[in-house]
């Protein structure tokens, strides 16, 4: 019986492109309903890209592209196996594989490290935004103030800053976390509601500390 695919709740599944011939695992990626579609249609591997938030066709700017030989799903159906021929390196940093470092066991954290756990969190954050803009369910409060207009969510952004702020002077560390964390929330929404994507922000910094 073939295996039904279970998408998470994110409507995402993880794919794992591996060379036809070799078996050499080339890369790990993510793709929704879509992406699966084009790539039976087209016979080439598409993806959706989480920091972007949109379809991706490898090897559309790099001319890499994997050709799909065969797709498989494994027995639980919450993965997806691409055997493919690659057009070139699979990896953007010009390696045939994504996976050519050793990993260093030494260095191995036994806690996410807290940028890590941040950057993790606000991806997933502006993606839960992003379908309750999407889909707007009835009683979500981020729904509403997508109702309400840019305005409202420029004034919450507002208040919360203020807030945040108003802890900070008062010494008060728990309130300071408190309010950040509602800070960061109601940024998240103003920046989906601009059309400006986190991977953006980041640029931006980067583009700064040079």
């Amino acid at each position: 019986m073939p295996t039904q695919l279970i998408i998470n709740e994110k409507a995402l599944i993880p794919a794992i492109a591996q060379d036809a011939v070799t078996g050499a695992v080339l890369m790990v990626a993510y793709m929704n309903h879509q992406s699966l579609t084009r790539t039976i249609e087209s016979g080439q591997a598409w993806f959706y890209s989480r920091s972007r938030q949109e379809l991706w066709h490898k090897g559309a700017t790099s001319g890499h592209f994997l050709n799909v030989v065969e797709i498989r799903a494994d027995c639980d159906g919450d993965v997806i196996l691409l055997k493919v021929n690659a057009e070139g390196p699979a990896c953007h940093t010009g390696n045939e594989s994504c996976f050519y470092e050793e990993f260093d066991t030494s260095d191995w954290q036994m806690e996410p490290a807290a940028q890590d756990q941040l950057g993790a969190t606000l991806t997933e954050l502006a993606m839960t935004v992003a379908q309750r803009r999407k889909d707007m369910p009835e009683g979500s409060y981020t729904a509403s103030l997508f109702e309400r207009g840019t305005e409202r969510i420029a004034q919450k952004v507002i208040e919360e800053g203020g807030e945040t702020a108003l802890a900070a002077m008062a010494k008060a560390p728990d309130r300071v976390r408190a309010e950040a964390a509602d800070l960061l929330y109601h940024l998240t929404i103003l920046l989906e509601d601009a059309g400006v994507s986190l991977s953006d922000v980041a640029t931006e910094l980067a583009d700064r500390r040079r």
